[in-house]
């Protein structure tokens, strides 16, 4: 088991940001992140995330009209923003990912399925892309709020990814929290059958 601090630091101390600190992050960090992300478990082994860290000036002023109002500053001031997509031609990676069975032919032609798995399992693994960032000392703020086909456009033209969500992500500025929101107890959300 890990220890409290460990837990602290990816949950119990952990906040979703909105202001920033003006403190580059360290791209040898963001690949590191991936590295670790990529180790959780999806269907199949499908891995069908795809991320697009926004860091540049140029790629920051294509994203800003793609947000929405409320979403746009603390977007502009994170210094990087993660567009997390899914591709929905992940199942061609299955041969290699996945050797032990004809696992593409699952999918080939099952719409349902493949948006179901994609969407599933992108949002696994962004999931995932938050704990390995908070385990390596970053601040994130997980976000909806945007326009997802205009994002597609301009940052995924000409392949099969989709944007599912998106994560600022940097050394948050504490004074700019809300007071963390309540949370369920286990009571109200679970069951023990």
């Amino acid at each position: 088991m890990i220890d409290q601090k460990a837990l602290d630091i990816l949950f119990h101390d952990a906040r979703s940001h909105n202001g920033w600190l003006d403190k580059k992050v360290d791209r040898a960090l963001l690949k590191q992140a991936w590295d670790i992300a990529v180790m959780g478990p999806t269907s199949a082994n499908c891995e069908p995330m795809r991320v697009v860290f926004v860091e540049s000036s140029d790629a920051k002023a294509r994203l800003e009209p793609l947000m929405a109002e409320g979403n746009r500053a603390k977007t502009m001031t994170a210094p990087v923003t993660a567009i997390i997509g899914q591709d929905m031609e992940f199942y061609e990676k299955l041969p290699a990912l996945f050797p032990h069975a004809d696992a593409r032919s699952w999918f080939v032609g099952n719409e349902e399925l493949i948006q179901a798995t994609a969407f599933r399992n992108a949002s696994l693994q962004g999931a995932y892309l938050i704990m390995a960032l908070r385990a390596l000392g970053l601040d994130c703020g997980p976000m909806s709020g945007f326009d997802a086909d205009g994002v597609d456009r301009e940052f995924f033209a000409g392949t099969a990814v989709k944007t599912n969500f998106m994560i600022n992500i940097g050394y948050g500025d504490p004074a700019k929290l809300f007071d963390r929101s309540p949370r369920m107890s286990f009571d109200d959300g679970a069951s023990i059958i």
